[in-house]
């Protein structure tokens, strides 16, 4: 019989933390697209993203990391979403939304709770729309859904949004009535890009079910700012857009 080798200890797997994914994340970074980012997204003095940071990474490679290291714990996520480059607060929202589509019920209330308590990190359009109706949609589809319109009311722009576009995981089940209560919520915001969302909302609505978005539009096209209506009749043919931008409806 031959006799066994002799095995030395076993070396304990090292950690996935938020550092380490942080340190490939910034091994990639690109000044010109960084200095693209910041003027794309309004990091000017006055502008609605004043003194954010950016590294210069494409959401496409954002997205691998975030596959890449999919089993990093919440705690450390949480970090990485507290980060002050954009790029680190991205990667971070597109870990939770892959954890939060294959997580158990306690992991999905985690992620919800983390994601409500960190708004204040979620602070740029790009950074809203992908995740706030892949994790609080999904998580309020057979819940109370009066956190959008406390979000609704919000001093925030940026949960304002959230409010708004969460309501499209619900408007792909053919679910519209928390968009068009919200959409009148937002009809007087004075932030373009709450108009825009608002607008962006209602042209989905029309794509799925046109008779409930044309009676919405008929009741409130005229309250509507420009930009928002816009949006939202997108889609319509020229005879009518021309209608209702001339308020011929």
């Amino acid at each position: 019989m031959v006799p066994s080798k002799r095995q030395g200890p076993r070396k304990a797997k090292t950690a996935t933390t938020a550092g380490k994914l942080s340190k490939a994340l910034r091994a990639l970074a690109d000044p010109d697209i960084a200095a693209h980012s910041q003027r794309f997204f309004k990091t000017g003095k006055g502008e609605y993203a004043e003194g954010d940071k950016f590294l210069g990474i494409r959401v496409p490679v954002l997205r691998k990391h975030a596959q890449q290291f999919e089993d990093l714990p919440l705690d450390q996520v949480r970090r990485l979403l507290e980060s002050r480059y954009h790029e680190e607060r991205l990667c971070a929202l597109l870990l939770l939304v892959r954890k939060f589509g294959k997580g158990d019920e306690a992991e999905r209330t985690a992620i919800y709770n983390l994601y409500l308590n960190h708004t204040h990190y979620i602070n740029n359009w790009d950074l809203v729309d992908s995740s706030a109706h892949h994790i609080l949609g999904p998580y309020l589809d057979h819940r109370d859904r009066q956190v959008l319109y406390e979000l609704s009311d919000s001093s925030s722009l940026w949960e304002r949004r959230i409010a708004i576009m969460t309501t499209l995981h619900f408007i792909k089940q053919d679910q519209f009535d928390d968009t068009l209560k919200i959409a009148v919520r937002l009809l007087r915001d004075d932030a373009d890009l709450i108009h825009k969302a608002v607008g962006w909302m209602l042209r989905e609505v029309g794509k799925r079910n046109p008779v409930v978005a044309k009676a919405f539009l008929k009741a409130y096209y005229r309250q509507m700012p420009r930009t928002m209506l816009r949006y939202a009749i997108e889609k319509f043919s020229d005879n009518q857009r021309q209608r209702y931008l001339q308020g011929q409806v």
